[in-house]
């Protein structure tokens, strides 16, 4: 009988009974928070981990965990990748071709959240450049050794639902800057792009899917919630637009169920039933198309898994980053 989960479920619970010896597996964002976390419970049931991170002091300090509790085969090393330089992106991907290994899965973990206005040192918007932009291109490049009847699971949030992508203008050049305008607009590009990376490559049985982790409390949020104080005024404003909408209060996840699902989809849930959709809470996140929903809410805006909207999206980025795919 097969296993049903839900927000509670921790990554221990999904992966529960399931060995993972002779996979390798690269996840993007091993230096705190959910890619560690994602990175041990892998480790832990044998898969061989490549974790990328920015600083490599940083994720080498935060990564002892993971080594020790790796099983048999499975094991983490690291290599240096900065999202925000299109350079870094690019010498990291070839660092990764130019062994040769093939990979069963890519998690596309790394991001920013709700940071101040900023440029990446290629000119993008932060969010957008580093969410979406950098990913596109490392995941691209390294296509190719990802394994027929492999997977993407590209980490995107409830915060889609702040913004569509806007094509004509990604870097807000003509448009008021908002932290989570920006941060919604990188988050459905997250999700168009797996729709898109999903209609190119199902047909050797790679497929690729969107998941949202939950509300949790990791550093993703120092922009907006510096300190506990703020983070909580912050929880208790939700829970009275709930109260408020007749919705139930909003939960925080720990880190071992925020990083649930990304595991979920990437080892245990059907390949078929995953492949250009959105995730939450180790499950398919429903269709939901009405305004009043509250601060927080499930499922996912149509806009997010349009298939002409994905391709328009592929075009431009590729325009952006000057690469074609």
């Amino acid at each position: 009988m097969t296993k049903t989960f839900d927000a509670t479920s921790t990554t221990d619970q999904v992966l529960d009974g399931i060995d993972l010896s002779g996979k390798r597996i690269l996840v993007t964002g091993v230096s705190a928070g959910l890619g560690v976390e994602t990175a041990r419970i892998l480790a832990a049931h044998g898969a061989r981990v490549v974790g990328t991170a920015r600083d490599l002091a940083k994720a080498e300090s935060a990564i002892q965990g993971v080594r020790a509790d790796a099983r048999g085969e499975g094991g983490l090393e690291l290599i240096e990748l900065d999202l925000a330089s299109l350079a870094s992106v690019r010498r990291c991907a070839d660092r990764l071709l130019e062994r040769g290994e093939r990979f069963d899965v890519v998690i596309a973990n790394a991001g920013v959240m709700a940071c101040p206005f900023g440029l990446t040192e290629d000119g993008f918007e932060t969010q957008f450049g580093t969410n979406h932009l950098g990913h596109f291109v490392l995941v691209n490049r390294i296509a190719s050794l990802i394994k027929d009847g492999g997977r993407l699971v590209n980490l995107s949030s409830a915060g889609h639902r702040f913004a569509d992508v806007d094509l004509d203008d990604p870097n807000f050049e003509h448009t008021p800057y908002s932290e989570f305008v920006g941060y919604g607009r990188s988050k459905t590009a997250n999700i168009l792009f797996a729709v898109e990376f999903d209609r190119r490559h199902k047909h050797r049985g790679v497929r690729a899917t969107a998941v949202h982790p939950g509300g949790i409390r990791t550093e993703l949020g120092r922009h907006i919630y510096p300190d506990e104080a703020s983070f909580q005024r912050r929880v208790d404003e939700v829970n009275e637009e709930n109260r408020a909408a007749g919705k139930a209060p909003f939960v925080l996840k720990s880190v071992p169920q925020g990083a649930a699902t990304s595991v979920w989809a990437a080892a245990v849930a059907d390949a078929n039933d995953v492949g250009a959709q959105y995730c939450e809470d180790c499950h398919v996140g429903e269709l939901v198309t009405d305004p009043n929903l509250g601060a927080v809410s499930e499922g996912v805006r149509p806009y997010a898994l349009d298939a002409e909207r994905a391709k328009a999206l592929w075009v431009k980025s590729e325009a952006m980053v000057g690469e074609r795919f």
